[in-house]
């Protein structure tokens, strides 16, 4: 098997791990993500399905798996598995508690499925990784999670929120997008309240629970509200 064989197939194992992450995938997304011509993706794709995995392609939009189509547990090299005993260490200096939470969970899951050799190895470096910031370990706020459903599932989400002049005020909230900065969460939300969207700090919501209406998904990408409100 020669250099190109090996890359080829190491391209293909990474095309099905691209499709099992995501619901639907355009071929400029892989090229992107490979380097590789639109030529070659549509090879690809064409021999992957030769070999039995079942792709469906949507005309115009991209390609899926079949439903309920699943590979076998997928295996880590040492270097993946090291970048997310580093990242655990990252996330466990961030802010909010269901985040940190949420996160352990999911690295306790992929280390039940590395080998034996590696979780020495990951274990080990999980004892010698150690990052300072956020030092005091304080929790602001607790709310992540819940929003990422909200926003993912385009529910409504009713909060107690307090301003910087520390005036509380009641809103329904149509979840937009989570940005990050500083170990502090900001959410970006349409209010219904002022009927525009807003930024909110999510240590300084004091209460917040998922509303059983949903909201039609706003249309404009991140990028695009960037472009048009700054």
């Amino acid at each position: 098997m020669n250099e190109n064989d090996t890359k080829r197939i190491s391209r293909l194992t990474a095309i099905i791990t691209q499709l099992q992450s995501k619901r639907l995938l355009t071929a400029p997304e892989l090229v992107n993500k490979f380097s590789v011509s639109t030529r070659t993706i549509y090879r690809d794709i064409r021999a992957l399905e030769q070999s039995g995995i079942p792709i469906a392609t949507e005309e115009g939009k991209g390609y899926s798996l079949m439903e309920h189509f699943r590979l076998p547990p997928v295996t880590f090299t040492e270097s993946e598995a090291s970048a997310l005993i580093t990242a655990e260490k990252i996330v466990q200096k961030n802010k909010d508690t269901s985040f940190i939470n949420a996160y352990s969970d999911a690295i306790a899951k992929i280390k039940s499925v590395l080998v034996h050799n590696l979780k020495d190895k990951v274990n080990l470096l999980d004892e010698r990784v150690y990052f300072a910031e956020n030092e005091d370990n304080v929790r602001t706020s607790n709310h992540l999670q819940s929003i990422q459903f909200a926003l993912t599932n385009f529910y409504q989400v009713a909060i107690t929120y307090t301003d910087q002049s520390n005036h509380l005020s009641n809103r329904i909230i149509e979840p937009f997008a989570l940005l990050s900065t500083q170990e502090k969460w900001l959410l970006v939300a349409w209010c219904r309240l002022r009927n525009s969207f807003r930024f909110f700090r999510l240590d300084r919501i004091q209460e917040l629970s998922l509303l059983s209406g949903k909201f039609e998904p706003h249309k404009l990408t991140l990028q695009e509200y960037f472009e048009k409100y700054y």
